[in-house]
């Protein structure tokens, strides 16, 4: 699943191209399908994983990519490398085609309307792009989860903080040796804060080109996401892959590092 720092770089793409730009045909498929013309971008933006293209009649474009959505850029005519089927948002200008595939939510909103108003309250604050206000989102934990919610759970809930996703909930909770079935209720305050403020940090740090790095000291990019049955760079153990929390999403961590040594953060 593409993760906050991803949709920010597309966004930050598509706006510089798209910005003052006339989309000659946008055609938007899904639940309400339908097919505009001649419409001129405002810009474009992002919260957490959400990217929106706002057009200059007060309408916005949302969509969100789940687990293998995707946004391409083409030269007018060429070949698209997925079929246009699969094509949730195609917006066509004379200079560039940009397609969204396989996208799990898309469509229009009213800028300033309730529903937009309502989406950007439900949605926690944005990890991606300010560093996070630690009592609201301590607010938010509290109120919103139960005391026997994992720490998986707590990280991804989007509700609580907006753009983290499965390789920055895996990568935080070794920095600070936190096991992934942590319950909330065992947490503190202190060590949340820390949690939410080291997501921003990465975030932040994979804003630019190149390639996720997560890891300071440059053995490898990722401390453990995608490194399954590889040494721990803290105890030489093998590392451990499993399907944790409410949705089962896949989990990297290192059973010795992150067991009893709960909530001590990596030197």
């Amino acid at each position: 699943m593409p993760e906050g720092d991803t949709i920010h770089k597309v966004a930050a793409v598509m706006n510089e191209t798209l910005a003052g730009e006339t989309v000659k045909h946008c055609i938007v498929r899904g639940r309400a399908p339908r097919t505009d013309a001649n419409l001129t971008v405002d810009g474009v933006d992002a919260h957490g994983k959400h990217l929106f293209v706002n057009f200059d009649d007060g309408r916005a474009l949302r969509s969100h990519l789940g687990m293998h959505g995707s946004w391409h850029r083409y030269p007018p005519g060429a070949a698209w490398r997925k079929p246009r089927r699969l094509a949730a948002i195609e917006l066509h200008t004379d200079p560039w085609e940009f397609v969204c595939f396989n996208a799990k939510e898309v469509e229009w909103l009213r800028q300033g309307s309730f529903r937009h108003r309502d989406l950007l309250a439900f949605l926690g604050p944005d990890v991606v792009v300010e560093a996070p206000p630690i009592d609201r989102v301590l607010k938010r934990v509290r109120g919103l989860l139960p005391g026997d919610a994992p720490a998986v759970d707590v990280l991804l809930d989007q509700r609580v903080a907006a753009g983290i996703g499965n390789v920055y909930k895996s990568e935080v909770l070794f920095i600070h040796r936190v096991h992934p079935a942590t319950m909330l209720e065992s947490m503190s305050d202190a060590l949340l804060g820390e949690l939410f403020e080291e997501s921003n940090r990465l975030l932040r740090r994979n804003l630019g080109g190149g390639p996720r790095v997560t890891r300071d000291d440059g053995a490898a990019n990722k401390w453990v996401y995608g490194r399954k049955g590889k040494p721990c760079a803290g105890c030489g153990g093998p590392i451990r892959m499993e399907r944790m929390g409410k949705h089962l999403r896949v989990t990297y961590f290192c059973p010795r590092c992150q067991g009893s040594q709960q909530g001590r953060r990596h030197a």
